[in-house]
């Protein structure tokens, strides 16, 4: 083999990789309202789990989409971590379609490779049309084609290899080993990394069925599939190493599942493969030759493999659960350490899904800023001087967490917004991107009025009790102005009303109205510090402006501003 050659077969590949691309991103695109509907719906019936798996897998012909697709929607709260490992079997199941797909359609008489460019001249037009599902529908058929086109040219690259022709290669690998399993943990290996190399089963699947169809003995295809269910959770791993809890915990528990299966394959491994066979030699499937007789015992090898260990393993997701869990603790809810749970670096899906995943963080984010009142409150009233510290030191740690964590949502979601999406995802994402400035903003705020305090305590100003007491009174209603905002922003956008948030916001003005009346009047009395009497003043001013980006944050939520 020459440079030509070899070039030659990674670009065939490279095609076959990118149809599939194409062609998963498109139908995501144009099902992606209905299938989030449908895995909604789920319940903690494993079973409806797995079949929603096998569907969705099936629809998208991609096991990687859809198990990064249950790791958003765990991420956004729509399903649990039990609740996606059923999903993530069943996506196992559904991805062995993907064998019969190319059996069937690439490498029988009927070839859809020869009407590929038929299929283009109907996807190719639909892309300059205005709706978008029609605009999806042909980013589905120009893949779907572009992936027909891919396998044609990797089935002609793959024949210089001439496997049938180097049979002193092949009595060599089946020499290693005692009685032949040296050689099937060898092929098992190659599977594995050659699915970490072209990170996609798919490709490797498609390769697999080419070199078996060319020659290679079947007992070898069949563990270089078994090492392509260890690659393709490799690969979500190594990706999952960068992401959230959530993703990583949901790679680790596929993985597990994965490598129990191959154990125990492993050890009926030459019977099971001898029993395919029979099944398949026992069918009236019209075969023709001995090369796709082989193509279709793999392909129906690897669906019962999937098949048998699905049911193996559904009884014991909660152990699954519980494993994965312990391996992989989340931090808790009170580590101030700065780490975004619900949104990673991982690839994204459909800007609709993406999101979700943010909304979720933008509550979170809201939860986090609130818990800055209660730290003022404290450092307000207590007369303890080390808790005092702790608090003034709480506050500007959470200033700083307030920065990134409106840095992080803002630059996701910026890469969100390089996508096509629709008008109300741009609706909410704008809605997100205003929310996150207030929220840093309030942070900011919180800061100075620590540092304010700090000071005061440094020169030994003390406020008088009926100023603590009007402090005390706006840090309430602000507390109570947080405790509706983080309501909205866990609620569902479009139901947000503003009538709770704009009563609470009236009350905040009225009080520091109030206060500040007051306050003008009692500065000249002997009793008033002038220099307490200016930091109280700016603390209630600054409890105001508060009190005017929570009210910002709800009407970013709702879309609507106040006139």
């Amino acid at each position: 083999m020459g440079l030509y050659s070899i070039l030659s077969i990674i670009g065939a590949l490279g095609f076959f990789i990118y149809g599939m691309k194409v062609m998963s991103e498109g139908i995501q695109k144009a099902a992606g309202d209905k299938l989030r509907v449908i895995l909604k719906a789920i319940t903690s019936n494993r079973l409806s789990g797995i079949l929603t798996g096998f569907v969705t897998t099936s629809i998208i012909q991609s096991s990687s989409a859809t198990t990064v697709m249950i790791v958003s929607f765990v991420n956004a709260g729509l399903l649990s971590l039990r609740q996606a490992i059923g999903v993530i079997m069943g996506a196992n199941i559904g991805t062995t379609m993907t064998a019969w797909l190319l059996v069937l359609l690439g490498f029988s008489k009927f070839s859809l490779a020869a009407y590929s460019l038929p299929i283009l001249a109907i996807g190719v037009p639909l892309l300059f049309v205005s709706k978008d599902q029609l605009k999806s529908l042909g980013e589905f058929l120009i893949g779907f084609a572009l992936l027909f086109m891919g396998l044609s040219a990797l089935k002609g690259e793959v024949k210089i290899l001439h496997l049938e022709q180097n049979q002193d290669f092949i009595d060599f690998i089946t020499g290693l080993g005692t009685g032949g399993y040296g050689a099937v943990l060898l092929f098992v290996l190659i599977g594995t990394l050659l699915t970490v190399i072209v990170q996609s089963s798919s490709a490797a699947m498609a390769l697999t069925l080419i070199f078996v169809g060319e020659g290679l003995p079947l007992e070898f295809a069949a563990a270089i599939v078994l090492g392509e269910n260890i690659g393709t959770t490799i690969t979500a791993n190594l990706a999952a190493m960068i992401g959230n809890v959530h993703s990583k915990r949901a790679a680790r528990a596929h993985l597990l599942f994965n490598i129990f299966g191959v154990i125990w394959m492993l050890i009926v491994f030459f019977p099971f493969v001898h029993f395919v066979q029979g099944l398949i030699e026992k069918m009236d499937l019209g075969i023709q030759t001995k090369a796709q007789e082989a193509q279709y015992t793999l392909a129906l090898f690897h669906t019962l493999f999937n098949i048998i260990n699905t049911f193996i393993l559904v009884w014991f997701v909660n152990y699954i659960e519980k494993i994965v869990i312990k391996f992989t603790p989340s931090k808790s809810e009170d580590d101030e350490e700065f780490h975004l749970e619900y949104i990673g670096n991982n690839v994204m899906l459909t800007p609709e899904i993406s999101i979700l995943e943010a909304k979720k963080e933008v509550a979170k984010f809201g939860d986090i800023t609130s818990r800055m009142n209660g730290f003022l409150h404290t450092a307000i009233n207590t007369a303890d001087e080390k808790k005092k510290k702790k608090m003034f030191k709480k506050l500007e740690k959470y200033e700083e967490i307030t920065d990134k964590v409106e840095i992080e949502i803002s630059d996701y979601l910026g890469k969100v917004s390089r996508q096509e999406m629709s008008e109300d995802a741009s609706l909410q994402l704008r809605s997100m991107l205003n929310i996150v400035t207030d929220l840093e903003r309030i942070g900011d705020v919180f800061y100075q009025m620590g540092k304010t305090l700090e000071r005061k305590q440094k020169d030994k100003v003390w406020f008088l009790p009926e100023q603590r007491k009007g402090l005390n009174e706006m840090l309430d209603l602000t507390e109570e102005a947080f405790k509706v905002m983080n309501k909205n922003l866990k609620s569902d956008y479009k139901k947000v009303t503003l009538d709770e948030a704009l009563e609470i916001e009236e009350k905040i003005n009225k009080k520091r109205n109030k206060l500040r009346k007051k306050h003008l009047k009692s500065v000249g009395s002997d009793e008033i510090n002038i220099e307490a009497a200016l930091i109280y003043s700016t603390m209630f001013s600054s409890l105001e402006r508060i009190g005017d980006h929570i009210i910002n944050v709800t009407e970013a939520v709702t879309g609507k501003e106040i006139e």
